[in-house]
């Protein structure tokens, strides 16, 4: 072989030599390149709420594109593109779960999918609160869950139901005791009915339990006193013990309660300020002023502190209250109609006085 031709040939070889390192080159710049946007895609934050907590809620069947809109629509996500482009990746349109979860300020695409797929849920605070009838409840339920409030409506109405809970349809309020309970989003109403029995019975310890027997009452008529005990003194509860005990020492004695809550929970008009004769004339059995002892049922959930009014009651002889003259929120109680009336005088004409007829 020539010269030349080995020349020629060892420039070809390094021509080769040379094109085979621009490839490589290529290759790993490419390689580098991928590998960073990549990283960057999974793993740089790019949710962005400015200290907003932004809740995304799936319903039960609920499509992979509903999902992906509704995730837009917060309108917290920095690169979309990038978040649906990791979403496929991870196969999220696979495995989408029903539930409430937090876009929380700072996540990466990675965490998020990785929280939507495994059904990370973030967990809510149910309280209850100005709760008086059964519609109440229904409607407070189930707009704070996924479940409907009618059916919540219809288990709370149902006879069979509620008595299977140790209720009937008119005590079934008082398994709700007043508290903060978490819980999460997609839970079923009898899941939550479930919930709500097994904090009830939680609630009734033996020691409260054995207070209710040395009064002579039932859970259900403790609970249905203290709602009117709340009802009457909503203010201020160091006063709630004595009010309580006006009305177990009437129940002892059989009188009437003569408890104006239950008149306006009679008449189904809670913007009754005063309580006049035509109301009185409601027959209605959560009237106690033509019916004797307790209404069939409580007149709205009593906290707990109304709760325990009812079992620690003050012990004292009054039979009689009537809310200050003062609008204090405070009552003047007495052990005898002639000065009960004397305080009821004082009342209804600081009433008067104030243009307060009804």
């Amino acid at each position: 072989m020539s010269q030349i031709s080995r020349a020629e040939s060892k420039a070809k070889a390094q021509k080769r030599r040379n094109r085979y390192a621009a490839v490589v080159a290529v290759l790993g710049v490419l390689f580098v390149s991928f590998s960073y946007y990549f990283y960057q895609v999974f793993y740089t934050p790019n949710v962005e709420t400015k200290g907003q907590p932004t809740y995304l809620l799936i319903r039960q069947g609920q499509s992979y594109k509903a999902v992906m809109d509704s995730i837009d629509a917060k309108n917290v996500i920095i690169d979309r593109l990038s978040f649906r482009f990791v979403a496929k990746l991870m196969k999220y349109d696979e495995l989408v779960k029903p539930g409430r979860y937090e876009l929380k300020d700072g996540y990466t695409n990675r965490e998020m999918i990785n929280d939507l797929r495994r059904g990370i849920q973030s967990p809510l605070s149910l309280t209850f609160q100005n709760i008086r009838l059964r519609q109440d409840l229904a409607k407070k339920l189930g707009t704070t869950i996924d479940a409907r409030p009618h059916e919540f409506d219809s288990l709370l109405s149902s006879p069979s139901y509620t008595r299977s809970l140790g209720f009937d349809t008119t005590s079934i309020l008082g398994m709700f005791i007043p508290n903060t309970y978490e819980l999460y989003w997609n839970t079923s109403a009898e899941n939550l009915m479930q919930r709500m029995k097994k904090e009830y019975e939680k609630f009734w310890t033996p020691a409260r339990d054995a207070k209710a027997k040395a009064l002579g009452l039932t859970r259900a008529q403790v609970s249905t006193l203290a709602s009117i005990v709340e009802a009457e003194q909503q203010q201020h509860a160091d006063e709630r013990p004595r009010v309580a005990g006006v009305y177990l020492n009437r129940l002892e004695r059989g009188m009437l309660l003569q408890a104006d809550p239950t008149v306006v929970y009679a008449n189904g008009d809670f913007g009754i300020k005063r309580v006049l004769n035509v109301h009185l004339a409601k027959d209605s059995p959560y009237n106690t002023y033509k019916y004797k002892g307790l209404p069939p049922g409580p007149i709205n959930l009593p906290s707990i502190a109304s709760i325990d009014a009812v079992l620690n009651p003050e012990k004292h002889q009054y039979i009689y209250f009537c809310a200050k003259e003062d609008f204090s929120g405070y009552h003047a109680f007495a052990t005898n109609e002639r000065d009960h009336l004397l305080n009821a005088r004082r009342y209804q004409a600081a009433l008067t006085r104030s243009g307060i007829m009804k």
